[in-house]
């Protein structure tokens, strides 16, 4: 805490320097050219917007050329700005010296860093991090431009919390939330580049590609965040105490993640369960998407998209339909009248069947009579298909319009339940008109 009362008048005496500094003549002169910049400025950006569309121009140009593009377009009033200032900065030399610009250069100075950082961030997608580098880029650029910089540090440094052996300071914080977002975003962009590279293998299995996928995209945010704390001069021995604290929250608290997370690394080892397998799970019924550290998608053919923790894989009981090869059997039974020859009727299913162009030649489908039932004869269609992904309840509708058409062409009736009435007893019916029947 010693450095605390230096760094405090570190900053007041910059403070009385600035408060100073704006008492001359020639420093209002300045600020009164930068307040006439502004909107001159402004008008000129939005000028050169109407007339210029850099949309149109940078068409054909790779990604990040045309994100730059669109940040200068964004960006044309503070270009102008720069410009004008630069201007009236060397005609204020030119008309009383060298030494009369300082502010002007100053303003130029911080709206030029603005527009550099600007451009280099512009290769970041996501704006929220976008804004976030530009701001603290900028602000540590500005804080440099204005001789800030040295004691800023100073004062954040002198305020410390000590923890056993670690000294923990506002700087150290920044920095090391600095180092480890840079680090953990080049982290992300390798392990998307492993991960592309990966996919294209086609000697790998689907399951392996996503095993090695995440154990490298764990390995490389691991050496981040190592490397990143590494770079600030912490001591990794001192997260001694915190990496025991997470054991016993591993223990407690977070033993279904933990579990969701090697039941994960165990499906995709012993490819149990791969992307693009037809799986039903409880009542989910789909083709793997992606599997994921805690869950692995299951997309149905209403087009929703189930979330299942990897454990329930594990522990409970799921029918891969594709697991060894994609064929499956399907059974559809029907039934047709006392009254058809049921030799004709086989016949007539396994030709019905046979046209439609997902049922499988070999094995070929077969018809079985099953039994004798209380208004039909029973009978169970087999046959197989190698497209489950494409559905299974639409194939059986397809197998039953099928029969339905060449029993109607055929004459052969599909029954229906019927029922005999037997009263014991004579009933008497009175009609509306009058006179009375028995029945």
């Amino acid at each position: 805490m010693d450095l605390f009362p230096g760094g405090v008048e570190g900053l007041g005496e910059a403070a009385q320097a600035i408060a100073a500094y704006f008492k001359s003549t020639w420093v209002l002169i300045q600020v009164a050219v930068l307040a006439l910049a502004a909107p001159l400025s402004a008008a000129l950006g939005a000028l050169i917007r109407r007339r210029l569309d850099l949309v149109t121009l940078t068409m054909g140009w790779p990604v990040y050329l045309r994100a730059m593009a669109r940040v200068v377009a964004a960006h044309l009033g503070l270009i102008s700005f720069i410009v004008v200032t630069i201007v009236a900065q060397a005609a204020l030399r030119a008309a009383v010296g060298p030494g009369r610009g300082h502010l002007l250069a100053i303003a130029i100075n911080l709206a030029t860093a603005w527009m550099v950082i600007a451009l280099l961030a512009s290769i970041i997608r996501n704006r929220f991090v976008y804004r976030l580098v530009a701001a603290s880029a900028w602000a540590i650029a500005a804080l440099s431009i204005l001789g800030l910089l040295d004691p800023t540090a100073e004062l954040l440094d002198s305020v410390a919390i000590t923890l056993g052996g670690l000294r923990i300071t506002p700087l150290l914080m920044l920095k090391m939330t600095a180092l480890l977002l840079l680090t953990l975003w080049i982290a992300i962009i390798a392990g998307n580049f492993f991960d592309r590279r990966l996919h294209d293998i086609a000697d790998l299995t689907p399951s392996l590609q996503e095993l090695l996928a995440k154990v490298i995209r764990l390995a490389l945010l691991t050496v981040a965040f190592v490397v990143a704390l590494s770079a600030v001069g912490l001591d990794l021995s001192a997260f001694a105490l915190f990496s025991g604290a997470v054991g016993v929250g591993i223990g407690f608290g977070l033993q279904k993640i933990v579990s969701n997370f090697v039941s994960g690394i165990i499906l995709l080892a012993d490819k149990s369960i791969k992307p693009g397998d037809v799986i039903s799970l409880g009542d989910s019924f789909g083709w793997v998407g992606q599997m994921n550290a805690r869950c692995t998608s299951v997309v149905t053919r209403d087009g929703r998209e189930f979330l299942i923790p990897n454990e329930d894989f594990i522990t409970q009981r799921v029918i891969n339909w594709s697991y060894s090869n994609d064929q499956v059997r399907l059974d559809v039974p029907f039934g047709v009248s006392y009254a058809s020859d049921p030799h004709v009727v086989r016949r007539l299913a396994l030709e019905a069947v046979a046209e439609l162009p997902r049922v499988h030649k070999t094995p070929a489908p077969v018809c079985h009579m099953t039994a004798f039932g209380e208004s039909s004869l029973d009978f169970l269609l087999r046959f197989w298909i190698d497209d489950p992904a494409q559905g299974i309840t639409n194939i059986r509708g397809q197998v039953l319009l099928a029969l339905w058409d060449a029993f109607k062409r055929e004459g052969i009736e599909i029954p229906f339940p019927q029922r005999d009435l037997h009263m014991k007893q004579p009933m008497r019916v009175v009609m509306a008109q009058g006179g009375d029947y028995t029945i």
